[in-house]
């Protein structure tokens, strides 16, 4: 991976070409746009939002798996999507939406390298953990952590599916290797997968919260515009690999990125493992219940 600048560069440029080739939103479904259409009202209901949600059972039992998860935190018991709605809001429930059929519109792409079960638990184990750490921390964030977390790994499975053969090479060289993926990868495809899910969150238009926390997930220290949400869903990702809930093999040599210890006011890194450890069996009991 001896690259010269000239030899990076080139690899840049193929992979932002191979990129713009991605022309749309993956399988967003039709309920989106009715659902925008209604939300847009403001004498929308919960119930008209039920309805639509309700077109599509699959979708009701994936919001309520979500509602009613331990991390999520909801004191009492959501039966109903109507409730659902009520509880989470219009927006949260929107955002959920779309980042699910995003996710979903991925899982067809598991192979021996790229494991998609332990990919989408590691996806709803960081979503989860940052909507309850933005909770618990009183951050302004809380609204968008849940999505957030769920797309921050967003650029893996584009990387699997669009370089890979570029893919494995970095999965070989991952798996003998202390490296940071993002040097990994960057040596090999040009582009960290970080910033091709950035790249792609900005062409599909989702909003900037979003692709600032995938692009800056495993360095929130770069973070300019949105430190608290980047903050959370980097502790939160950090937190599946300490307590071994849900970590990603990707992630095999994520590094603790201890600005976030001021960001989030957590005093001191003693207190900031403290306070991890005080999550374990929340984690343990949260990674029993997933089951998408």
């Amino acid at each position: 991976m001896n690259n010269t600048v000239q030899e990076l560069d080139k690899k840049r440029e193929k992979a932002l070409r191979i990129i713009s080739t991605v022309q749309n939103l993956p399988s967003v479904p039709a309920i989106i746009f009715e659902l925008n259409k209604v939300i847009e009202n403001p004498m929308a209901s919960a119930a008209q939002i039920g309805r639509i949600i309700s077109k599509d059972q699959g979708l009701v039992t994936k919001i309520l798996k979500v509602a009613n998860s331990p991390l999520y935190g909801i004191p009492r018991r959501v039966a109903t999507i109507d409730f659902a709605v009520v509880i989470l809001g219009f927006n949260q429930i929107k955002n959920i939406i779309i980042a699910i059929s995003m996710m979903e519109s991925f899982r067809d792409l598991g192979d021996v390298k790229f494991p998609k079960k332990e990919y989408w638990i590691h996806s709803i184990m960081v979503a989860s953990a940052a909507k309850r750490l933005a909770d618990d921390l009183n951050l302004n964030c809380s609204g968008e952590a849940f999505t957030a977390g769920l797309l921050h790994d967003l650029g893996l499975p584009i990387v699997h599916k669009y370089f890979n053969k570029e893919y494995t090479q970095v999965y070989q060289i991952l798996n003998n290797s202390e490296l940071p993926v993002d040097l990994i990868e960057k040596g090999i495809i040009g582009l960290s997968h970080c910033e091709i899910a950035k790249i792609l969150i900005d062409k599909w238009n989702l909003p900037l919260t979003f692709s600032e926390a995938a692009m800056y997930h495993h360095s929130p220290v770069n973070s300019e515009n949105y430190r608290e949400l980047v903050a959370v869903v980097h502790l939160a990702d950090y937190m599946t690999n300490v307590l071994e809930t849900g970590n990603f093999f990707w992630d095999r040599e994520f590094k603790l990125d201890t600005s976030i210890i001021n960001t989030l006011n957590l005093h001191d890194e003693d207190y900031l493992k403290s306070f991890i450890e005080t999550y374990r069996e929340l984690f343990t009991n949260q990674l029993e219940t997933i089951n998408f």
